[in-house]
């Protein structure tokens, strides 16, 4: 019969509980910190990117050197809203959805082995 003073002295000696807000905080803020290192190092950064991006593919324009999201490199011969029209070989031209370009070459920028 000795177990349930045990048991009581047990519920005594357990140290009391920290407030119910201070608890939560206390949880919370690793998590929150986390999220935020999360997204400045990683969220802000991409967004900018995808940006910048979709503001040299707005900014395209006849003449450019462009290459396509499947490689291919070409100059610019003709812009519509949502296409563009790339010379890729003397006379040989195709036509390639605005969004899949992935560089746009700028008109003074030399090729490394020239």
């Amino acid at each position: 019969m000795s177990s349930p003073p045990i048991q009581m002295s047990l519920i005594q000696a357990a140290p009391a509980g920290q407030n119910g807000t201070v608890g939560l905080l206390v949880g919370i803020l690793p998590w929150l910190l986390i999220f935020a290192i999360f997204y400045v190092l990683m969220i802000r950064p991409q967004q900018r990117r995808v940006k910048e991006h979709q503001a040299a593919i707005n900014a395209v324009k006849k003449g450019d050197e462009v290459i396509t999201g499947g490689g291919i490199r070409g100059k610019v011969t003709k812009v519509s809203d949502e296409e563009a029209e790339v010379e890729i070989a003397q006379g040989v031209k195709i036509r390639v959805v605005k969004s899949t370009i992935s560089h746009v070459l700028t008109g003074n920028a030399k090729p490394a082995n020239d």
